[in-house]
């Protein structure tokens, strides 16, 4: 009886395992067509020489597809959902990086902030593979740290407080990077059964890492 039962439980265990395994492959074999997806709308959106104004409506839409790819997750219109997610925020950026590329060191800057936020990404996420830790515990925390930057955020609109810019963005990065092990760690553990979702979540965690990596680098190299 009790051999049977631990059978059942290695079972268990082995079909959860299994089950993790495919939502980790599937989600990042997604995660990077949508980030190749993005660097192409961001391209032809630096082509087009768009406004900020139309970078602003764009990230507005971006906001709201949000909440179409979480109720299409389950089905087969989310991909559709989560490109059309990833393009249109991918094309929100193109004059942001105009402005960059634009600086005397702008494309120094800005292949800095891609290569470390590559660097975070693969570290953090290459951490949390091999050791399969638990970072559930730092759910709450990030969450608040999160909500707080982006009061700050909306509060430096206003006050345009350069230190203030230059504090919210290196938290940004640390909260970013919490988050990448913390979501890498749920799709091991369980925690998250759709690669879908589990992709959106990434892809926004290495967004923002990557936005307020370059508005670092930017700042502390004295061009802002």
């Amino acid at each position: 009886m009790q051999d049977k039962s631990l059978y059942n439980i290695n079972t268990v265990g082995l079909e959860s395992a299994i089950s993790s395994n495919k939502v980790l492959k599937n989600t990042y074999m997604l995660l990077g067509m949508t980030l190749l997806f993005s660097a192409f709308t961001a391209g032809l959106s630096m082509a087009a020489g768009l406004s900020h104004g139309v970078a602003l409506i764009l990230s507005l839409v971006g906001f709201g597809l949000l909440f179409v790819v979480n109720r299409t997750a389950d089905s087969s219109k989310g991909l559709l959902a989560v490109f059309a997610f990833t393009g249109v925020m991918g094309a929100s950026i193109g004059p942001m990086l105009n402005y960059y590329l634009a600086m005397p060191n702008g494309p120094s800057l800005v292949m800095q902030a891609l290569g470390g936020t590559a660097l975070v990404f693969f570290g953090l996420s290459a951490y949390a593979l091999t050791t399969r830790k638990d970072f559930s515990y730092m759910g709450g925390f990030l969450m608040v740290g999160l909500l707080v930057a982006v009061v700050a955020m909306i509060a430096n609109i206003f006050l345009a407080i350069p230190a203030l810019s230059l504090t919210i963005s290196a938290a940004v990065v640390m909260i970013m990077s919490g988050l990448i092990l913390f979501d890498t760690s749920r799709i091991i553990n369980g925690g998250e059964t759709n690669y879908i979702r589990a992709t959106v979540s990434l892809y926004l965690n290495i967004y923002n890492l990557f936005i307020h990596l370059l508005s670092l680098l930017t700042a502390l190299g004295g061009d802002d």
